[in-house]
């Protein structure tokens, strides 16, 4: 495990968390674009653009995608400094023309008077006809995508500088971890021999004064030590480690498969301090878990 002191170097995960603002003016109209990126299982992309520029909502998608492959990215864009727009307002007369037979025959049937007025038809907005907002979205499509870029630049690094700190803080617990790891290597023959002494008095006074096989009193013995071993466990320990360490210097999204490393790490951290029923250990073992969680909470925060 001496390999960790030489991982800072070489720590190139990102961070899911940041923000990025981008700004780009054409014929004095403003563009302004604001990324906000946090934690989540998967890649989670809402984007919130002004009416009449859905059209381009494709475009800004893809390029979030080149950026970011994980976690929840909310993209705001603004336009400053343009006016909307004409838009033609008509009535809908077929309608209007329906709205009044219907008066009519209410006031046929159950005398029902009522005088429409202007003020009456301008609250029922569906006898209304407004053409859509058309902007000279081509005219301007450079600039829009400008301001993207400039967020996502801006994203970019934030997640870099902070999955840089991320990393620094995973190698330095996991430098802690191996130390840990190496104490508890160096108690492994303390446990076999303490297990030995255990069982070879607990057998003792339940035989007595009876005659007993030697042959057959060192085997269960040997079975038992057997049991008690955690070899197996440090070797899947420190091998899990170690894929943690290299996975830390991948260019790609690794924080699944370093959430997966942590799993099995404290399934290994477990199972020794099951089976090593040392004080010594257990101390160790307690040690490992409060090291591991905190891994797993930072872990949390990587792409």
């Amino acid at each position: 495990m001496k390999g960790f002191k030489d991982m800072e170097n070489r720590v190139t995960v990102l961070s899911m968390t940041g923000y990025g603002h981008g700004e780009a003016e054409e014929n004095g109209i403003r563009f302004v674009t604001e990324i906000r990126s946090t934690n989540h299982r998967f890649l989670d992309i809402v984007i919130r653009i002004p009416q009449g520029w859905l059209c381009l909502e494709d475009l800004v998608r893809k390029q979030v995608q080149k950026v970011a492959r994980r976690g929840r990215i909310d993209v705001f864009i603004t336009i400053e400094g343009i006016r909307p727009p004409e838009r033609n307002v008509q009535l809908d007369w077929n309608l209007l023309r329906g709205f009044l037979q219907a008066g009519k025959i209410a006031e046929q049937e159950w005398g029902i008077r009522a005088e429409l007025t202007l003020a009456d038809l301008l609250q029922k907005p569906e006898l209304w006809l407004i053409d859509e907002v058309k902007w000279d979205v081509e005219k301007y499509r450079a600039a829009f995508l400008s301001s993207v870029d400039g967020a996502l630049k801006e994203l970019r690094q934030m997640r870099e500088q902070e999955g840089n700190h991320l990393g620094q803080d995973l190698t330095g617990r996991l430098q802690t971890l191996s130390k840990i790891v190496e104490e508890i290597e160096r108690e492994t023959p303390i446990v076999a021999e303490h297990v030995k002494k255990r069982l070879k008095t607990r057998l003792e006074e339940m035989l007595g004064d009876l005659e007993t096989d030697p042959d057959r009193l060192l085997t269960e013995v040997a079975i038992w030590v057997e049991k008690a071993d955690i070899t197996e466990e440090l070797t899947r320990l420190k091998s899990h480690m170690s894929q943690f360490e290299k996975a830390l210097s991948q260019s790609e999204p690794v924080g699944r498969r370093l959430d997966f490393l942590v799993q099995e790490m404290n399934r290994e951290v477990n199972t020794i301090g099951s089976k090593a029923n040392l004080p010594s250990i257990s101390s160790r073992v307690v040690d490992c878990k409060s090291v591991l969680e905190k891994i797993r909470e930072q872990v949390q925060n990587i792409e």
